[in-house]
């Protein structure tokens, strides 16, 4: 099973916001309760734009379904013949008038017509399925890169605070005149591009959390916090295992869906190349003696050649392009998958690596530089070089272990797992 973002909100994501700034909006918004993903997903699920609006497309199908289970309605019939002639049709003296009602008998045709209509409304179904996971997954996404610019609001904090700790040790060896002034100028300069990129992340992550925001149909986020913790890595399932799973995608249940909606109107066809009869049934007035008579009918029309013929090879048809696109998506489906697993596989290596290898290497480095530099013997460029690699290694750190949710989200979208699942408290 792929292991939450977190349980709680932990100190590191409240110093994280801290240390982001987010001007005026986030001081606001402080006192304003966290948001988890799973709480981001289920405001997204109840209450985005775009899903409400299909929800109207939903009720379309349904009245379609309604509309196709309707029987035609009879026709009454009035005619009046013998009249208005001549000699003795002269008026209505000798006229025949005659009242009927038709049904039509549409020979198992509404029942054909009724299936392929809940084919159909079956089909928006499925359709509505996949829109709610595709909103969610992008919604997990949006979530992990506000996360993502909390966490590198925490890395460009840590630059500003090196870049102000080189600059007064910098200047307190120009003062003593252990260090040219060029060096100090640098070391000011390099304070300045760290500010200038914690302004940038501030800006980032104020868009980026309205662009979640948005995902409910909120134009301003009325959360300040975010609960979990993007370097508490997934574990991935076997390869296999996820193989075994493809079938549960919503694009293969979307393909199922359009085959039984093929053969329903296949069925619906052929059941249309047999004509309607009608049958009247009335009653005849005779004027000129005042007598009735009953009257009755059938219309069955020669089916001298099928009338149906080429929408039946139509349908016959898109049955088959159906399954071949099933098999297509299939195939699809399952290179995607393998992709994203070894990306998955990759990222994990990359953090793992960083956490453990490459940034407590260069920490350690850090300090003994720093020291050295002290003591004269290393110069500003060795200490700036080692700093530089450390805040890289950081920054490299919060890309692979974002990369590996969002692998995981893509994943769960193929074997079709619920997106609401990620981040669940256990």
């Amino acid at each position: 099973m792929w292991i939450p973002f977190s349980r709680a909100v932990s100190a590191w994501v409240v110093l994280l916001t801290i240390a982001a700034g987010v001007h005026a909006e986030t001081d606001s918004l402080l006192d304003v309760q966290s948001i988890s993903l799973d709480d981001a997903i289920a405001k997204t699920l109840a209450s985005n734009p775009e899903l409400l609006a299909f929800g109207y497309q939903l009720e379309a199908a349904q009245g379609r379904v309604q509309q196709a289970a309707l029987a035609p309605n009879p026709e009454l019939s009035v005619a009046v013949e013998d009249s208005l002639g001549t000699g003795d049709f002269q008026g209505f003296d000798s006229a025949e008038t005659t009242i009927s009602l038709a049904w039509v008998f549409e020979r198992g045709v509404r029942d054909y017509r009724v299936t392929a209509a809940q084919a159909d409304a079956s089909l928006f179904g499925i359709e509505a399925e996949i829109l709610r996971v595709d909103i969610a997954a992008e919604t997990a996404r949006r979530f992990l890169t506000v996360l993502a610019n909390y966490a590198r609001a925490a890395t460009v904090s840590e630059a500003v605070r090196l870049a102000e700790e080189t600059v007064s040790a910098v200047q307190r060896r120009v003062e003593a005149g252990r260090t040219p002034q060029a060096d100090l100028t640098r070391a000011e300069a390099e304070l300045a591009f760290a500010k200038l990129a914690q302004e940038g992340n501030e800006h980032e992550l104020v868009i980026a959390r309205h662009r979640l925001a948005a995902q409910w149909g909120e134009t301003k986020p009325e959360f300040a916090l975010l609960q979990g913790d993007p370097f508490e890595l997934p574990d991935a399932k076997p390869l296999e295992e996820l193989r075994k799973q493809v079938e549960q995608n919503p694009e293969m249940a979307r393909y199922q869906s359009k085959e039984r909606l093929a053969e329903a109107e296949l069925r619906l066809a052929e059941a249309q190349r047999k004509p309607a009869w009608q049958a009247r049934i009335g009653v005849r007035r005779f004027d000129f003696t005042d007598d009735h008579a009953l009257v009755a009918g059938i219309t069955i029309p020669l089916a001298v050649r099928n009338r149906n013929q080429g929408h039946i090879a139509e349908s016959r048809a898109l049955v088959e392009h159906t399954r071949a696109g099933a098999a297509a998506a299939r195939v699809r489906i399952e290179i995607t998958l393998f992709a994203f697993y070894e990306a998955l596989q990759h990222s994990l290596h990359r953090a793992n690596a960083l956490r453990n290898e490459i940034v407590p290497r260069l920490e350690s480095a850090l300090v003994e530089t720093r020291a050295a530099y002290e003591q004269g013997r290393y110069s500003y460029l060795e200490w700036h070089a080692v700093q530089t690699d450390l805040i890289d290694a950081r920054r490299e750190l919060i890309e692979a272990s974002i990369d590996a949710h969002r692998h995981v989200i893509e994943i769960e979208r193929l074997t079709g797992v619920r997106v609401t699942r990620i981040g669940t408290t256990q």
